[in-house]
Formats: structure tokens, sequence, C-alpha cells
């Protein structure tokens, strides 16, 4: 059997469930690699997909005998067959982050089900710790991160806007990767004050400084990477900004490992920050697969440890309101030891 079905199953058994429902499309690509609209259904007996029609072909030419997953056109599924697909099932596990209110009571009479029980993200657990594939296409994506970075470097000149910045980097992604990971953020001037500031009609200009945070898919998998470089010069009221935030976040490299309190580590540089006046408005960073942003979540609001093979970002950032902002980002591996950085683009002073 499809080895994350079985521990599933594994795991359903420790927590008293015959059966689970799960419909988050995200788990469904992680436990299956379908990504096509459907509900999977572990019953007693039988792993079963249940899809439109239109997607039958596409999601058996993804599987194998090896999955050993039942596929049902949803237009062939009865009332009755519902109703036995959890028959003798006592306990149903069921996705209470992402099912929502309607969709508890379509289950309750559409399955009828005796216990509907919440699973309290053990996919979503699971899928922190990456294997040895999720891994290999984690560091493509960065890989060509990095690549696209170097490019950029070249192709921006005075005079681009933000928004023609953006679409050279989309451009890029859709030629060597899957396409983007999440919308492009390129910030110049005063818009790099704004942490989630969206590309504007703004033009490049002598001195400025710019940041790009940008990222794209390799077979469903993220990458993420935040630089900020000066166009000309550097001016010099930005200088020490930028290497309090450097120097924070080469230090939270360091201290990023397997075992590692997240709140400890948010600590640190959220009480350095502070100690020059400045606050961290956002979290040092997040895990990354998948989703561009899952857990675990790295804030003073989350005390997880970090885990051996976790991927998650490390990203510090000082915003001046109305002037100008820094942030640096690398996407990481945790290990037993420490860190690999996993995007190694240029971080000290870049200027084009």
């Amino acid at each position: 059997m499809n080895p994350k079905l079985q521990w599933l199953r594994n795991k359903m058994n420790s927590l008293d469930m015959q059966g689970i429902i799960i419909s988050n499309p995200i788990n469904i690509r992680y436990l299956t690699n379908i990504e096509a609209e459907g509900t999977l259904l572990l019953t007693r007996k039988e792993n079963i997909y249940i899809t439109d029609g239109r997607y039958i072909e596409h999601v058996h030419s993804i599987l194998t005998l090896f999955d050993e997953i039942i596929v049902y056109d949803i237009n062939d599924v009865s009332k009755d067959d519902y109703e036995n697909f959890f028959m003798f099932c006592e306990n149903v596990g069921f996705e209470e982050h992402y099912v929502t209110y309607a969709m508890y009571k379509e289950y309750m009479h559409k399955y009828k089900i005796n216990n509907l029980v919440e699973t309290e993200y053990i996919i979503e657990k699971q899928r922190m710790i990456k294997d040895e594939e999720e891994m290999h296409n984690i560091t493509k994506a960065c890989n060509i991160t990095d690549d696209c970075f170097k490019y950029i470097l070249k192709y921006i000149k005075p005079g681009m806007t933000e928004k023609q910045i953006a679409k050279e980097i989309e451009d890029y992604y859709n030629k060597y990767a899957d396409g983007i990971s999440f919308e492009t953020i390129v910030a110049s001037g005063e818009n790099t004050s704004k942490p989630h500031a969206v590309p504007t009609n703004r033009k490049i200009q002598n001195e400025d400084i710019i940041t790009i945070d940008m990222g794209c898919k390799v077979n469903g998998y993220c990458s993420d990477m935040t630089r900020t470089f000066f166009v000309g010069k550097i001016l010099e009221e930005v200088k020490p900004i930028y290497d309090l935030v450097l120097k924070n976040q080469i230090q939270t490299l360091k201290d990023y490992k397997d075992g590692m309190s997240t709140r400890l580590v948010s600590k640190m540089v959220e009480n350095d920050f502070r100690l020059h006046n400045y606050d961290l408005i956002h979290s040092l960073g997040h895990g990354v697969g998948l989703e561009i942003h899952e857990p675990p979540y790295i804030s003073y609001k989350n005390d997880t440890l970090l885990k051996e093979n976790m991927v998650v970002t490390d990203e510090p950032g000082i915003y001046v309101p109305g002037k100008f902002g820094v942030r640096i980002e690398d996407t990481v591996q945790i290990t037993k030891f420490g860190c690999i950085n996993l995007t190694n683009s240029e971080k000290n002073y870049i200027v084009i």
C-alpha cells in the first residue's frame, strides 16, 4: 500500500478511528499525489476516491495498483453506497479546520456516521517532516529561485515599473518551473515599508531600495526567498537597519536546529530589535511545502520544537512607515545539529 496511506491507517488505529474523510485538496495531494476535485475516504478495509467523471481518466493516470485506491465517479455513487461506506465504524475522523459547518452536517446526513471526531491536524503535522522526494522538489525550486534572482538583478533598470519586474519573474518561473508559489512582491522606495506590498506602476529610480519576495513550485512544492538591494548606491540611513536585519537573519540560521523552540528563537530576534527601538511585526518564519505558508509557524505565539527535515523560512524584517523597509529571507532544511540553506543568493550589500 501507499506508505503515506499506511501511516495514516496506523495513526487512525492509535486514535480509535475506524474511518476518515479527507476533503482538503492539499492533504489529498500529499497522501495520493492526486490533483483533482474530489474526496478521499479511508474506510475499515478500503481506500476510496470519489471524483467528478471529468477527472476519472486523469486520476487513473496517476494512481498505480500499489496505491490500492478505488476510484468512483460521483454520479455513480448511490444513497445506499454512501451509507455503507462507514458501516460498523464507530468513530470517523474529519478535518475540522477545513470543513464548514454545512459540510459537517452534510457528512452526518449523507454517510450516516455514528460519531464524527476531530483529527486535530494529524496530516498537517505529518506534512511538516519532509521525505527524500519532497526535499528533492523543494531543493530544485529553491535552486531555480536563486537562478531567477541572478537573472532579475541583471534585468532591472531605472525606469522599469514594479509590475514589469514582477511579470518578468513570473515569466521566468513559468519557463523553468511550474509557475509561482505565491504572488510575487516587488516593492521599491517607500513601498518597501509595506511587508506585503503589491507591485505598482511606480518606476525604479536611481538610489532606490528594492525588496523582492518570490518563489516558485516544482511538482507542487514551493520555494520562498526575499532579498533587499539597492540601485546605484546604498543610502546611509538604511545601512544600520540592513545590518541589524542581516545580523539577526544569520544568527537565526545558527540557532535553527532539531529541538529548538520556535518561541525562543523568535524572542531572541524580537529582543534584539527592541534594543534598537524596532519591532518584529510579523512571524520570524513559517513552514514551506505543498503550501507556501504551513506549520510550523515561527513566532512568539507558537511554541513548537523544530524537528529534523522540517523546511522553514528565516525572514526577519524592519519597516519604517512611509520611508523604507528591509527584509531578508531564506528557505532552510532543519537538521540534527543545525540547518542547511536551500536558497543561497547573496545577502551582503547588493548594488545594481
